[in-house]
């Protein structure tokens, strides 16, 4: 059973959803960002989505590219991204992770060798957020062959053709878009219908994340109450580093009572 599975079944049981936050890797740098997801672990995240710094995050509004750009300028390449979530994995060998990450930094190399890269550091799953659905093929190869649960996107008002084949490729988890355009806490998600949630059922897609415009306990609770298995939230908690990232205390402690504030609506 996968780590993802074994979350995601304890949630089920105790009837509430996963809470799954988001940070860059290595901001604002790479000893902080190292407390910075510790911190989330132990106010009780249930899954981590983290994002590997690039100059081009076509996906991502402000709040996330100047995080980016803060690790970037900081030296954070992705061989020290990687090299974080082992030390990650030190600290805690159970908790799933989750990369989102840019097609430029998958290819770079190798698309083999990137993925063999995510193993030894202990990712369990692969998001590439500029990869249509139809071009995914050689990646989800790669994420196989490697035991990397390949995550895909479903985006607002896909048509039937589209949320079949996500549900079908989809592994670890299953992304649903709250709203189309850039991540941001702007904008409120849109919530899609219930009938979404069950053709996903119907198809056996892996368990659906709601992502996008999540930073609001009442959005947390409008996803549990649609039938969502879990919520990711981002620009929110990335917006609490930037605004604490020179006093590591209350950095800290922001972290912990945010946490604390969303988790409770997903009881």
């Amino acid at each position: 059973m996968s780590r993802y599975q074994k979350i995601f079944d304890c949630c089920k049981q105790q009837k509430r959803i996963a809470f799954i936050p988001f940070v860059m890797l290595g901001d604002p740098n790479l000893d902080l960002s190292l407390k910075i997801i510790s911190q989330l672990i132990e106010s009780g995240a249930d899954a981590l989505e983290l994002g590997i710094p690039f100059s081009d995050p076509v996906a991502d509004g402000p709040v996330i590219q100047a995080s980016a750009g803060r690790a970037l300028q900081n030296g954070v390449t992705p061989e020290s991204a990687l090299g974080l979530i082992k030390s990650v994995r030190e600290i805690n060998s159970d908790i799933p992770i989750g990369l989102l990450v840019y097609a430029n930094l998958v290819v770079h190399n190798s698309i083999e060798a990137f993925y063999g890269q995510c193993k030894k550091a202990g990712v369990d799953s692969v998001l590439i957020a500029d990869v249509p659905i139809r071009e995914t093929l050689i990646f989800d190869q790669a994420a196989q062959k490697h035991d990397i649960a390949q995550v895909h996107i479903l985006p607002p008002d896909a048509s039937n053709k589209v949320l079949n084949k996500v549900a079908e490729l989809s592994n670890g988890y299953t992304y649903i878009l709250g709203r189309a355009g850039v991540t941001g806490v702007h904008s409120n998600p849109q919530i899609p219908s219930g009938n979404i949630i069950e053709q996903l059922a119907i198809n056996n897609s892996a368990p659906p994340v709601l992502g996008f415009g999540v930073s609001k306990p009442e959005h947390v609770k409008q996803a549990k109450e649609s039938g969502f298995s879990g919520v990711i939230c981002g620009s929110a908690i990335v917006a609490i580093v930037e605004k604490h990232q020179s006093d590591a205390n209350e950095l800290m402690n922001q972290l912990k009572i945010f946490l604390s504030m969303m988790k409770e609506f997903a009881q």
